[in-house]
This record gives structure tokens, sequence and C-alpha cells, in this order.
């Protein structure tokens, strides 16, 4: 059993990692397609009219998205105390505040750029709207209070810090202490010793749930 622990471990591992560089090759042909962009520009600016004009009516998209449908749901406690949201969580991209009916939220519209999630700990609060699209990649965000322990809050940190596709914030309106959030998931502890957090990790980083496997956790906000 121990064996298979390790094995599948390893594997999970090794996923991830051939993920990391598979997102830094991505990184240097975005860099090599941003200069081939600017050779574009004057090109560009012929067909600015028709730019203009799509660009407004994007915008009235984001604007008409309505930030309160969310669509109705609650959320199931399974045996390993995870809970699971029954509603659909829906993926818009918007510009405007979401009011998400859970907290932290675990999905649903968000910001068209995601929250920095390579291992990153911000130790301010960070915004919903680009934390969700940190989970649409398949990141795990540690959330804690301040009744969270100075130790539990370091040890949990030092964790998020090695493990890529997870980030770790302060948020104050969260029924407890430590919170471990993933998209359509969440889990309360009270304790960073607490061996369900090593499971969740293990499940949900990268896990099936994920709706874009694979996307970049850089180049995002910070």
């Amino acid at each position: 059993m121990g064996s298979a622990n390790k094995t599948t471990g390893a594997a999970r591992k090794a996923r991830i990692e051939e993920m990391r560089r598979a997102e830094q090759s991505r990184q240097r042909r975005n860099r090599i397609l941003t200069v081939a962009a600017s050779v574009v520009v004057v090109a560009g600016l012929v067909v600015g009219g028709v730019y203009v004009v799509k660009s407004q009516d994007d915008g009235k998209k984001d604007t008409a998205a309505d930030s309160k449908a969310q669509g109705s749901g609650h959320f199931v406690t399974g045996a390993d105390g995870v809970r699971t949201w029954t509603g659909k969580l829906t993926r818009n991209h918007v510009q405007t505040a979401v009011k998400y009916p859970m907290h932290p939220p675990v999905g649903g519209d968000h910001n068209p750029v995601w929250l920095n999630c390579n291992g990153d700990v911000y130790t301010k609060p960070v915004k919903d709207e680009n934390a969700v699209h940190a989970l649409e990649h398949g990141a795990v965000w540690v959330t804690y209070t301040d009744k969270a322990a100075k130790k539990d809050v370091a040890t949990l940190a030092a964790k998020v810090k090695q493990t890529p596709y997870s980030l770790m914030s302060p948020y104050a309106d969260q029924s407890a202490p430590i919170e471990l959030s993933a998209w359509g998931h969440q889990l309360s502890v009270k304790s960073a010793d607490d061996p369900k957090v090593g499971a969740f990790f293990e499940t949900y980083v990268q896990g099936k749930q994920t709706p874009e496997p694979g996307a970049s956790c850089t180049g995002g906000t910070m």
C-alpha cells in the first residue's frame, strides 16, 4: 500500500513538472509572438475601425454579464470532509466584481486575468475574481483568517511554495481558520497537521475537476 502511494505521488510530481516545463516553453513562444505582433501594428491600424467596434461589443458583453447569476447550488460534504458544490459554476470572463454564493469562491465567472499560482504566497488579500481564474487552471488556493495559528500559516506557506499550481492568501470572510479550495471543491481544517491537507493537494492540484488542465499559472497578475 505504501509503495503504491509513493508511486502515485511520484507520478503526480512528474506530471506537474512536465506541465511546468511546458509552461516555460509556452512563455518563450509568447515572447516570440509578442515581437512578431509588433511588426503588424501598422496593418492593425488599417482595420482599426473594425477593432473598435468589436471591442465595444465585447465590453458590452462583460458589462451585461449578470454577476449575481452564478447558478443555484449548495455544498454536499463527503466522507473525507471535502465539500462539493452541486450547482453549475459558470466560466464567463467579466471585468466587473462578482457576487459569489460561497466564500472563498470555488468557481464561477471571473476576471480574464488569472492570479499567479506557481507556488505563490500572498501576505495580503487578493481579488476573488483573479483567484477563481487560477482555480480554473487547476490550482489549489489556501486561505486563512487571523484565528489560524502562526505555525500553521508558516507550515502551509512552505508547502505552497514547493507546489506548482497552488497559492495562498489571507481571507477574512470564511467560517474556518483554514480553507483549501479547488474548482468546485473546498475543505475546512483547523490545523496544517491535519492529514486531509496533504490528501487535498494530492487530489486537486491539476486534478480531474480542473476545467483547463495545464493552463498557465504564471504571467497573470500578482
